[in-house]
């Protein structure tokens, strides 16, 4: 069954900082078996994003091939993912419905961080 592939547009003001770093994915981790990239046999790795933008936050977990890791990646760093697509995926599992949105990207390029804005206090806030 062919598996859907959704890209993901991505607003120039949209921030993505790195949240965790990337650790290895596994196809079974009690065997020591790694996930590898179908087409091109790479290990692939996840991490965590912390997308910002239009006055929201989100976290989003990431696969990335080892080759689309740059030099320099870090907790903090600004990226941009390269590529990123939404998989839709569902499973049986125990007899319960289980279902959720895989992300992946081709591969994340450092950027500059962005320059920050000064916060205003709430209104309602007491001084």
């Amino acid at each position: 069954m062919a598996m859907t592939r959704i890209p993901v547009a991505v607003p120039e003001s949209t921030n993505h900082m790195v949240g965790m770093p990337p650790v290895p994915k596994w196809k079974d981790q009690e065997n020591g078996i790694r996930a590898t990239d179908r087409e091109t046999g790479v290990p692939l790795f996840t991490l965590t994003l912390f997308v910002m933008g239009e006055e929201r936050a989100e976290t989003l977990k990431v696969t990335v091939p080892q080759t689309g890791l740059p030099n320099g990646l870090h907790v903090g760093r600004f990226v941009r993912p390269v590529e990123l697509v939404a998989t839709p995926w569902a499973r049986i599992f125990n007899n319960q419905l289980q279902d959720g949105v895989a992300y992946r990207c081709e591969a994340l390029e450092l950027v500059a961080a962005p320059v920050m804005t000064e916060m205003s206090a709430p209104e309602d806030a007491a001084a």
